[in-house]
């Protein structure tokens, strides 16, 4: 696909600003988390590169997020963008997330505590950088469940702490420089611990 991800959030953040002059309940937030995947390599790779240790690359990492959306008496709306990537062993992979999710609420006592729980659903981006073989990517669909803990510090400012997990079916090949496709790697599933920021406006 020639739209990227980047676009893609772009797009997405022009449509919710849109809506923006005409809600009083809309907000952007700031995430910052650990992400541990489930990288899933072919036969082929294992053989013809010595059983590469790429579900090290970006697992257990840090990923920044941003997001936008919309919250109700019962729950919230909002598309993510997420980036992890990371270099080991002479490998370097990047993750990049397109998400929509809705949460529901449950108050702790009182509003400005709450639990919430929902679904996601988005685009997962999957590319291989490393140096010394051709770079590639894909987009696949992902998938999941998130849960976690929010903290109203005033009217308009939240703080929350979450996990979410995903599966999905991004997979990128890897080639050496002047060589044949080697084999493949699949993004399995992929799960956040995270901290969150809300801004209302």
């Amino acid at each position: 696909m020639k739209i990227t991800l980047n676009r893609i959030a772009f797009a997405t953040c022009l449509a919710l600003g849109a809506t923006a002059a005409q809600a009083n309940d809309n907000f952007v937030g700031l995430t910052w988390g650990q992400t541990d995947n489930n990288i899933q390599k072919s036969n082929a790779l294992n053989a013809n590169l010595g059983n590469p240790k790429l579900d090290k690359v970006i697992d257990g990492e840090g990923t920044w997020g941003i997001r936008a959306g919309q919250t109700t008496a019962d729950g919230r709306y909002y598309a993510t963008y997420e980036n992890v990537s990371d270099s080991h062993n002479g490998y370097k992979l990047r993750q990049q997330n397109l998400l929509g999710s809705y949460d529901m609420f449950v108050p702790l006592g009182s509003n400005n505590t709450k639990l919430f729980g929902g679904v996601t659903a988005g685009l997962v981006k999957l590319e291989q950088e490393s140096r010394g073989f051709s770079r590639d990517s894909d987009i696949g669909f992902a998938a999941g469940l998130q849960t976690g803990i929010l903290q109203e510090l005033n009217s308009n400012t939240s703080i929350e702490a979450g996990y979410r997990y995903l599966r999905t079916n991004a997979s990128t090949e890897m080639a050496p420089h002047g060589a044949g496709k080697a084999g493949s790697l699949d993004l399995h599933s992929s799960s956040q611990l995270y901290l969150g920021a809300n801004f209302a406006f």
